[in-house]
């Protein structure tokens, strides 16, 4: 998707399952020039029915939904809408549910503690196509990546084959064994087989853990930090 310009209208899709939180930031958004609520979701199923009727821009979406997860809806909707933006707005700030909630393909993730003026400004940089994560949460996040038990991230991808190193960037992309399987042209079994010797050789058991290792490889490709709340 194009990045906004300064002249264009954000279609906001707010998701959360609490009304006086979608009232208030409905209420601040939607006379924010710039900016307009399209449509307001309390469960993961009325958010992705929205997201197809609304054609919106960006998703304010919180992780604890009345009828799954919000990572799994994010995951769900950019399946059907990979050009909508996923913000995610919630008060989790675990590292794994960080890390599980980008790999789900969200461009960013802030706290709801944030401030009305930095959320618009997070809001608009999602929308732009960069990619954000609340500075509270980022330090912690890249920490906990770098300090995996035996580290040496860039060591450890020397023990995996070229085609183990193939499928790395798409695990930490948040893709299903299936979606894996397509884009490489492969079998799903065989994928499936790649990563269980993925997971022996590097000695770790979990999807969330391949990515941070993938992950702390590039350290200087962090993504930017959200800015302060105000």
């Amino acid at each position: 998707m194009p990045a906004k310009t300064k002249s264009s209208v954000i279609r906001l899709l707010i998701v959360d399952d609490h009304e006086v939180v979608r009232i208030g930031l409905g209420a601040v958004l939607d006379l924010t020039p710039g900016m307009k609520v399209v449509g307001q979701a309390r469960s993961k199923a009325d958010a992705i029915t929205q997201c197809r009727r609304t054609k919106a821009d960006v998703v304010l979406l919180d992780i604890r939904l009345p009828d799954g997860s919000g990572i799994d809806a994010a995951r769900e909707i950019l399946s059907v809408h990979p050009n909508i933006r996923i913000l995610f707005l919630t008060s989790f700030a675990d590292e794994h549910t960080v890390l599980e909630a980008i790999l789900s393909g969200a461009q960013g993730y802030v706290l709801k503690d944030i401030g009305s003026a930095a959320l618009i400004r997070a809001i608009k940089t999602v929308a732009a196509g960069h990619p954000l994560i609340d500075p509270r949460l980022a330090t912690h996040t890249l920490s906990w990546m770098k300090h995996l038990p035996d580290g040496q991230p860039l060591a450890k991808r020397s023990l995996l084959s070229p085609q183990e190193q193939r499928i790395l960037p798409h695990v930490a992309g948040g893709l299903t064994n299936k979606e894996i399987a397509q884009r490489l042209n492969l079998s799903e079994k065989t994928v499936k087989n790649y990563l269980a010797n993925i997971y022996s050789k590097l000695q770790i058991g979990r999807r969330s853990q391949v990515a941070a290792m993938y992950a702390g490889s590039f350290k200087g490709s962090a993504p930017p930090l959200a800015s302060k709340s105000s």
